[in-house]
């Protein structure tokens, strides 16, 4: 990770560590670097429902329009949309401006390739080195200026793309969608409904203050209690940029991101669409899920923390479907980043196919009870490497066999020792992480 842009994207609070001067530079930046060959670049933007996202957009497109560059404003819209104009529109690239589940007051600009991946690296160390240069672009000047462009109808597309992919009609079913007052507020409602089904709403009301106020898929009790409350069939849950799922079943159930992989690698597999008989998943999904597929005789890989590490292997390898416990799904056939209501739609697809509820779906998937512990050290490396620590690892997964797993990993973010566990009862979880958190501790005195 860069100074400025980590695993997804440049991140901090709105003009503190994030500033309006920061998305200018970038601006001036891509306008510059993708107008190189002489004609002007076509940049698309899109953004989350924060206050400062405006801000943050024109500040953007100011920077590309002077560096000669044309910006596409898509308004209001999903970090997945933008990924699918970019790459439909002939975009040299495409710009999410959101903070995801952070906060209202943080925000982030999320820089995507041609083909609506996450941008290479190398560009994005070019953008930090510029944004700590003293060296300005040259300005354009007389019709080499770009212009800003009304790109609505871009959004649009994409809206009218996620109602063609509906399979089956969704009347009589009535569905809860929980939209974190962010970007999904109104794409997501107005796709069910054209599928058919009758809608129940929360979280769609923005006010540039309350994105992932106490809603969204990072607090789903609101949507888990108005789907007890009206006897809803299924309740999805997105996030503030929408490129994530939760749901809960019609008993109040919340199934996670691990139980949509179980539910649609099962029913890509039956289709003979699960390529390679594989699904990409990363070392935080629960043990359940391993075990759950180990018996539907479905391979399964472990990648790294992050959807930037899903989507990497499923492109290296030609896998179909990959994700996160959180609900970053991707499935390469539709899209090639997660998008939270293109996954309540798979969803969807699977219960009217399989004519089965979601909570009959997730028969056959035991999540094991997981608790997890931050223990702050001084050096991750040494605290991890060392011998004490190591056999102490050893011993409590030969204590677990094959009823649970130990995960020990540094944080890529602050100076801490992760260390989560997985078994078959809390007391088991909670009795083992004690030991494994006091070895470590010893290990610093």
């Amino acid at each position: 990770m860069g100074k400025y842009f980590g695993t997804d994207g440049f991140r901090g609070e709105a003009n503190v560590s994030l500033t309006a001067d920061h998305a200018f530079k970038i601006g001036r930046f891509l306008g510059s670097y993708f107008s190189s060959n002489g004609q002007n670049s076509k940049i698309v933007i899109g953004k989350d429902t924060r206050r400062s996202s405006y801000m943050l957009e024109y500040a953007l497109a100011a920077g590309i329009t002077a560096s000669g560059g044309d910006a596409y404003l898509l308004h209001v819209t999903t970090t997945p949309s933008v990924s699918f104009v970019t790459r439909t529109d002939d975009f040299c690239c495409g710009v999410m401006i959101s903070a995801s589940h952070n906060p209202y007051y943080d925000n982030g600009i999320k820089l995507l390739n041609s083909n609506g991946e996450k941008m290479e690296q190398s560009v994005l160390d070019q953008i930090e080195a510029y944004l700590d240069d003293d060296h300005e672009l040259p300005l354009a000047q007389k019709d080499k200026i770009g212009k800003t462009v009304d790109y609505v109808a871009g959004r649009n597309r994409y809206v009218g793309y996620l109602i063609s992919l509906g399979k089956f009609s969704f009347k009589n079913m009535r569905v809860g969608l929980d939209c974190a007052n962010g970007a999904a507020w109104n794409i997501a409602r107005t796709v069910f409904e054209a599928l058919g089904a009758k809608v129940y709403l929360i979280g769609a009301d923005p006010d540039g203050l309350n994105i992932n106020r106490d809603v969204g898929s990072t607090h789903i009790e609101k949507l888990r209690e108005m789907v007890l409350r009206e006897q809803l069939d299924v309740g999805f849950a997105f996030d503030g940029d929408a490129d994530r799922c939760l749901c809960v079943d019609e008993k109040g159930n919340i199934i996670s991101g691990d139980h949509i992989l179980y539910i649609l690698g099962k029913y890509m597999k039956e289709n003979d669409t699960l390529k390679n008989n594989t699904i990409v998943t990363t070392i935080m999904s629960n043990f359940g899920l391993y075990k759950a597929l180990d018996e539907a005789d479905i391979r399964y890989t472990k990648t790294k923390v992050g959807d930037k590490y899903v989507y990497e292997d499923m492109v290296q390898n030609g896998y179909s479907l990959g994700g996160e416990q959180s609900g970053h799904i991707i499935v390469s056939k539709y899209a090639n980043t997660g998008d939270g209501v293109l996954t309540s739609l798979l969803m969807m697809e699977v219960m009217l196919a399989k004519k089965q509820s979601l909570n009959e779906l997730c028969r056959g998937l035991t999540i094991y009870p997981q608790r997890m512990r931050n223990v702050y050290v001084t050096d991750k490396k040494a605290a991890q490497a060392h011998p004490a620590v190591c056999r102490a690892i050893e011993k409590a997964s030969l204590q677990l066999g094959n009823s649970g797993r130990v995960l020990v990993r540094e944080s890529g973010t602050e100076p801490v020792i992760r260390v989560m566990v997985e078994a078959q009862s809390i007391a088991e979880c909670e009795s083992i992480v004690d030991q494994l958190s006091s070895v470590i501790l010893e290990q610093e005195q």
